[in-house]
């Protein structure tokens, strides 16, 4: 059952003795998928094994991994364990807390993927203001976008009319701010 559940990717079954019970906890989600594997991207310049690589994914899906842990997730005895996770230790990736039979290791690193920022449209970059400053005029759009009064009119106008902002004032004096 668990080598079936390694070749589908999916998390080994968690085993849990409560002294008057036994629990095996299955999770239904697969270990490598797409989001986990460009999570794991990042770590491409580093020297890792498959092994380490999955043993990573499982610690971004929970909170700690001991060797027993890595044992029964990679199907390698405690020797290899121990010099895999000591390489990830070193590699700066995990931290190993306690020491001998107690040990167990948790990430270094943040488990969210950095998404890069994309740019700004105007519109955007108007309210933002707004909310920054209260208000905005046309001199003060032309100055913030470097463009010109018809387009600062333009962009102001429209965000006017689909009420993301509302226009108090009449010609030079207009200002617009959050309705």
């Amino acid at each position: 059952m668990i080598e079936a559940m390694r070749k589908a990717n999916l998390e080994p079954p968690r085993l849990q003795d409560k002294r008057t019970s036994f629990w095996i906890m299955f999770r239904s989600h697969t270990l490598m998928g797409p989001e986990a594997v460009t999570w794991l991207n990042q770590f491409a310049s580093l020297p890792l094994n498959d092994r380490q690589r999955l043993s990573l994914i499982y610690l971004r899906n929970n909170q700690q991994i001991s060797n027993s842990d890595y044992q029964r997730l990679n199907h390698t005895d405690s020797v290899a364990a121990n010099r895999e996770l000591g390489n990830l230790v070193q590699a700066g990736l995990i931290k190993q807390h306690k020491t001998r039979r107690w040990a167990y290791y948790t990430l270094t690193v943040p488990v969210e993927i950095a998404i890069p920022q994309l740019p700004q449209t105007d519109e955007e970059r108007i309210i933002e203001y707004v909310r920054k400053h209260g208000s905005i005029n046309n001199e003060k759009c032309r100055k913030l976008l470097s463009i010109k009064i018809s387009r600062a009119w333009y962009l102001l106008s429209k965000l006017d009319s689909s009420g993301k902002l509302k226009k108090q004032g009449k010609k030079r004096w207009a200002r617009y701010v959050l309705p």
